[in-house]
């Protein structure tokens, strides 16, 4: 009876293992957890960018990979474009920023 159970155990195993392997992450993907956590940190930021009264957050497009954030869209002024780095570096998770913004 022993030999019956070692294929379903196999089978379950490798199964796990597959599943566990493809949720991991590379140099290039994302695993499950780190695409969650930067939808938290988008979210994060693009609310402290909107809370911030001198900034129009309609213009500025927030993008997360791995922690890091980057920032784009068209702003009025330098001052709006170091307001918005400044709040994207307060939120807790980012790890770094990279500024794409231009001015109008």
């Amino acid at each position: 009876m022993k030999v019956s159970y070692r294929f379903p155990m196999l089978v379950l195993a490798a199964a796990a293992f597959a599943l566990l392997v493809g949720c991991s992450s590379t140099s290039s993907r994302e695993s499950t957890g780190q695409y969650l956590d930067d939808t938290a940190i988008t979210a994060k930021v693009k609310a402290a960018i909107f809370n911030e009264p001198t900034l129009k957050s309609a213009e500025i497009n927030v993008e997360t990979y791995k922690g890091r954030v980057q920032l784009s869209g068209f702003v009025s002024t330098q001052a709006d474009i170091n307001t918005a780095v400044s709040v994207t570096r307060s939120v807790s998770g980012v790890t770094s920023v990279r500024n794409d913004m231009r001015l109008k």
